[in-house]
């Protein structure tokens, strides 16, 4: 398959800021009040591309590629930890001066994108949720698990791709096409680009004694604080990772949530629903209006 027969999926501008010597690369179309994406592990900002194209046309649609993802660098040498993404993010929307944001987030994408809201909550003014968590993990999946292993996990994220392939049909209720298959894995080509997708897998925390722990549990504890802004909840119901329970959880923090549960969805709600996603977004946006002069939050 050639490389352009994903890159038609994937049509936008590239943009980059720098973070000391990185390429942090992101996506910016559009105009209007910003909708800041943050992707999970281990997709890319071309996993929000059906988002971008049906909302652009009112919206300052804007996905980041974290360090190790899509097309920002890739160092060898690095923290890739949820502290240190997080603090990309902070870095990000504080050098683009975004305010009135509206966040968007799947999977990894939740604890870093509401830990980046938490830090700096005067610039996020709405929350949309999909398939995500931001709380010490209640269990850890076997398949996980095993890609956590000493060396045999390294083999199998890093070496063969495992991790990244098999969430091309694990993670989906219906077929992929082929050129949403090449995009997926696109960046992650090699053993050298693969380490973010390792290290996420080993940020995972198993017990307290990991500091990754302790950020999770500081970003649950404060998610009450962000809880009187618009929240909506969009969540694939057959997803085996962010099961419903991670649902439940989350809605303890925002019991006012608007909750649309996709039984026929999985992981990758957004690739499995975006037809049915985008004018349930719209309707969200357009029932919670940013007044001028509004004080996020207020």
């Amino acid at each position: 398959m050639s490389e352009t027969s994903w890159q038609t999926r994937y049509p936008f501008a590239s943009h980059e800021m720098r973070l000391g010597d990185l390429r942090y690369h992101y996506v910016d179309e559009g105009q209007g009040e910003p909708l800041l994406m943050v992707h999970g592990n281990p997709t890319w900002s071309f996993y929000w591309r059906n988002l971008i194209q049906g909302l652009r046309d009112q919206y300052r649609t804007i996905a980041v590629d974290h360090i190790g993802c899509g097309l920002s660098d890739k160092p060898q040498d690095y923290d890739y930890s949820l502290e240190q993404h997080i603090a990309n993010l902070v870095s990000f929307v504080t050098d683009r001066d975004l305010n009135d944001v509206t966040l968007l987030v799947h999977d990894w994408g939740g604890a870093i994108g509401l830990g980046a809201a938490l830090r700096m909550p005067d610039r996020f003014s709405r929350i949309i949720l999909f398939n995500t968590g931001a709380f010490p993990p209640p269990f850890i999946p076997h398949r996980i698990r095993v890609c956590r292993t000493p060396l045999l996990g390294a083999w199998t994220v890093r070496g063969f791709n495992l991790f990244a392939r098999a969430a091309l049909s694990m993670a989906v209720a219906r077929p992929l096409a082929p050129e949403v298959r090449a995009g997926l894995l696109a960046p992650y080509d090699s053993w050298r680009n693969r380490i973010a997708t390792h290290r996420f897998v080993q940020d995972i925390p198993a017990s307290a004694n990991h500091a990754t722990w302790n950020t999770l549990h500081e970003i649950e504890a404060g998610l009450p604080t962000l809880a009187d802004r618009p929240v909506q909840m969009i969540w694939g119901m057959r997803d085996w990772c962010f099961t419903p329970a991670c649902l439940e959880r989350l809605l303890q923090s925002f019991p006012q949530a608007e909750v649309h549960r996709l039984a026929d969805a999985s992981h990758y709600v957004v690739e499995d629903a975006h037809e049915r996603i985008v004018p349930l977004v719209r309707e969200f946006l357009a029932r919670h209006p940013i007044l001028v002069g509004e004080t996020s939050g207020s």
